[in-house]
């Protein structure tokens, strides 16, 4: 950082409906993975922190789960975090997906956005990113972006594409050029502020995920049990992935063990990749029938209860 030029520290909030690219879109920002993706909705859970240091500013971006109709306590528990995560921001990015344009979701999130600004709790300004660009010819991306702007809430709109990059570099600079003076928040090194065990237990949920698909919705849960670092700089990770049905565990397990195995085996390469060593891991399938509503667990997740 030059003498001449003050540090700059902003807390952007990333929201939008379930499904329109967040987590894609705070990974490639922040160059690495810190947040888990998979094609089904709702896979973010909890708050996740990623850090980018963009020249004298850093930028605090916060990748909240998808906001839409909750059911279930989870559902609600996540709808809460995401609304936290952007009544304490700096700035929202109001990420739309192109191709479905303004959906019942993206509707319910506008009118909380104005609701919190009316309330006195909103962020200092909202912009519009048009997400997945590509989908969409041209004329139809113009309308749909003329359409949002009538809601006079944003100050600035980007048409991006959070898989391939077009457009985020403009984006990262125009976040960059307007958060506040400041001083930074993590080490200029840091990328993100979710312990090394939760991230390990997303990795492989996100491996379930994109494995089982439709056979497992919303079902399971991942947990690193036991963490052991090893004299040869290796780790050793025990896992327990949790269902709520016997016949589910015989859905993971595989035939023989054999998806067990795959979902071993495609976490074990992601992580020794992200912490730069050797990984063993050990996964364990146990039955417990109402994961969903234990205490505990919304607290390792940084989730409230009783939302």
């Amino acid at each position: 950082m030059t003498a001449e030029r003050a540090a700059r520290c902003g807390l952007i909030a990333i929201v939008g409906a379930p499904n329109v690219g967040k987590s894609t879109l705070v990974n490639y920002l922040v160059g690495a993975k810190v947040s888990i993706v998979s094609p089904k909705a709702q896979t973010t859970r909890t708050r996740v922190l990623g850090i980018r240091m963009e020249g004298d500013a850093q930028l605090v971006l916060v990748d909240t789960p998808g906001i839409f109709q909750p059911r279930r306590r989870l559902d609600r528990a996540m709808v809460a975090a995401a609304w936290d995560g952007a009544a304490h921001a700096d700035a929202i990015v109001l990420l739309v997906d192109s191709a479905k344009g303004l959906d019942a979701d993206t509707r319910r999130i506008i009118d909380g956005i104005k609701r919190h600004a009316a309330e006195g709790r909103g962020a200092r300004e909202v912009i519009l990113a048009l997400n997945k660009v590509d989908r969409v010819k041209k004329p139809g991306l113009l309308k749909l972006a003329a359409a949002l702007n009538e809601e006079s809430l944003f100050t600035e709109t980007f048409m991006i594409s959070a898989t391939t990059g077009d457009g985020v570099a403009d984006l990262m600079a125009y976040l960059a050029a307007r958060v506040p003076e400041g001083p930074w928040l993590f080490p200029e090194d840091q990328i993100s502020d979710m312990p090394q065990r939760l991230l390990a237990a997303e990795i492989t949920r996100e491996k379930l995920y994109l494995q089982l698909r439709q056979e497992l919705p919303y079902a399971a849960t991942v947990e690193s049990e036991s963490w052991r670092e090893n004299e040869d700089g290796s780790i050793r990770i025990d896992q327990v992935v949790y269902v709520e049905r016997p016949t589910q565990k015989g859905i993971v397990l595989g035939k023989g063990g054999a998806r067990i195995k795959s979902l071993g085996e495609a976490a074990r390469k992601e992580l020794e990749e992200i912490f730069g060593c050797r990984v063993h891991l050990f996964l364990f399938v146990k039955v417990r029938q109402h994961w969903g509503e234990d205490r505990e667990r919304y607290r390792d997740w940084g989730l409230d209860f009783d939302a």
